[in-house]
């Protein structure tokens, strides 16, 4: 192999018939390998897309937003140490939402913090990227069946990239995640990347509810109370008057008789 050159050379001494050829080096490029280089090409150029260069560049330097809401933060801050070191592939903690263009939900999401995980994504540059990671962000959970105030997945609120299932995923499943999103990265295209249309969301622009008005009206609310209470149930306050007058009747006649 030739010394700082891209393809393989070959230098054939000898044919098949033994005859010596004299300085017969040819090159040998694998065409799928490199589709965009030919023979003539020289081996000192590298021929790439604009496309290709961006994506290299953005699939290296994947700063994630430091969020955590549950136990699965400490896996995920399990990453930083020198044990896995996710520095190498380009990784840099971030605590604004401005500067990160990651975000990995690791925990519940509860309905309190949900209009302000959706700020935050709001606040991230384009383009951005989601992980989900852990079963409670997912589908809920064991929060899943009985909780009034946990959300039954992030993706109803913010579109995901990368699903990571586990309760919690072990610090090699983080980074198995974090390679199959830098693989998804280096396949986009320019033209791909517009912002994704949120259909089903609990929550407005402005963070705020829809007061809805009720199906039900008062006095569909009362035929429905009044078949279920057979005989009708008296008020304590129309017995406690009509007690009231009886006793009141009682002073009044005793007068009269004295009179």
């Amino acid at each position: 192999m030739a010394k700082r050159s891209i393809g393989m050379v070959l230098a054939y001494k000898f044919l098949g018939s033994g005859r010596k050829v004299k300085d017969s080096i040819k090159p040998a490029i694998n065409p799928i390998e490199s589709p965009l280089l030919d023979r003539i090409t020289p081996n000192s150029v590298i021929s790439t897309t604009l496309n290709d260069l961006s994506n290299w560049a953005r699939l290296s330097s994947v700063w994630p937003l430091l969020y955590g809401t549950s136990c699965c933060f400490i896996e995920f801050a399990s990453l930083i140490g020198s044990r896995f070191d996710f520095d190498r592939y380009g990784l840099v903690p971030r605590s604004s939402p401005r500067q990160a263009d990651l975000i990995i939900t690791a925990g519940t999401v509860t309905m309190k913090m949900a209009p302000s995980l959706v700020r935050l994504y709001e606040q991230m540059p384009e383009p951005k990227y989601v992980i989900a990671m852990g079963a409670c962000t997912i589908t809920g959970g064991m929060f899943s069946t009985d909780s009034y105030s946990t959300v039954r997945g992030v993706d109803k609120l913010i579109p995901v990239d990368v699903y990571l299932p586990g309760c919690p995923p072990k610090p090699e499943a983080i980074i198995d995640a974090i390679i199959k999103l830098r693989e998804k990265i280096a396949r986009e295209i320019y033209e791909d990347r517009i912002e994704p249309q949120q259909g089903k969301r609990f929550f407005t622009r402005n963070h705020r509810f829809h007061v809805v008005p009720s199906i039900h009206t008062e006095n569909e609310e009362q035929k429905v109370f009044h078949e279920f209470t057979d005989p009708p149930i008296e008020s304590t306050f129309e017995i406690f008057s009509e007690t009231s007058e009886f006793i009141s009747e009682k002073p009044l006649e005793k007068e009269r008789v004295g009179e």
